[in-house]
């Protein structure tokens, strides 16, 4: 039998370890693919610039929204209406960058911030300590959160919260006024972007509805 020469030899077994490393790449899984994050958009650029010049209304203390342990996380839910409406699905790849509450809360700020001071716990529990009076709280419940699918080819983002205004005085707490408040609305399109979309506008009509009925006079 013929021996090739070292050389060859050497440059050969190269040539077969680069085959192979090549064709085990190959078989490598692919990483898994990151989740797009969506919000609301970036809203108002500056919410405060509306009240410049008007008159503002109470300051009014606004508590972290309330929301059930399905809305807890980040997942991006969406219902089958047309064929089971009690099942709650996630996207896969598609989710909020917050928790719908937190999300939904910001943009209830924004637009309360332009009629009004709109406080947190510490600033209400400075007033309370230098004034020795409270300012009323809003607190809202995040009851539905979800891209609903009325059928195979129509969905619309549905939303519904149950809101309660608070006045605290010496005696105690007390409710001022309570309702709940639902919109729906249509997607653009019948996936997780076009769900973002109506989602966004379902909340912007809840929240100027939430904010129209806190202005109302008590």
């Amino acid at each position: 039998m013929k021996m090739l020469p070292p050389l060859k030899n050497a440059a050969t077994a190269v040539a077969l370890l680069a085959a192979l490393l090549m064709a085990g790449c190959g078989a490598l899984p692919d990483k898994p693919a990151r989740a797009t994050l969506y919000d609301f958009g970036p809203g108002p650029v500056s919410a405060a610039s509306a009240r410049t010049g008007t008159p503002a209304l109470q300051p009014l203390a606004l508590a972290d929204i309330e929301a059930n342990t399905r809305l807890d996380g980040t997942q991006m839910l969406y219902r089958l209406g047309y064929a089971d409406a009690n099942e709650v699905r996630p996207y896969g790849q598609s989710r909020w960058s917050q928790a719908p509450a937190q999300l939904f809360r910001q943009r209830l700020r924004e637009a309360l911030v332009a009629t009004r001071p709109v406080l947190g716990p510490e600033e209400s529990a400075t007033i309370a300590r230098t004034e020795g009076r409270m300012p009323d709280t809003l607190r809202v419940t995040l009851e539905e959160f979800s891209h609903f699918f009325e059928s195979p080819s129509t969905s619309v983002g549905l939303i519904r919260v149950n809101a309660t205004l608070i006045r605290t005085a010496p005696g105690g707490d007390r409710v001022l006024a309570q309702r709940s408040f639902t919109a729906r609305q249509p997607a653009p399109s019948n996936d997780a972007p076009g769900g973002v979309k109506a989602l966004a506008a379902a909340s912007d009509a809840v929240v100027t509805d939430i904010v129209a009925w806190v202005s109302q006079p008590r």
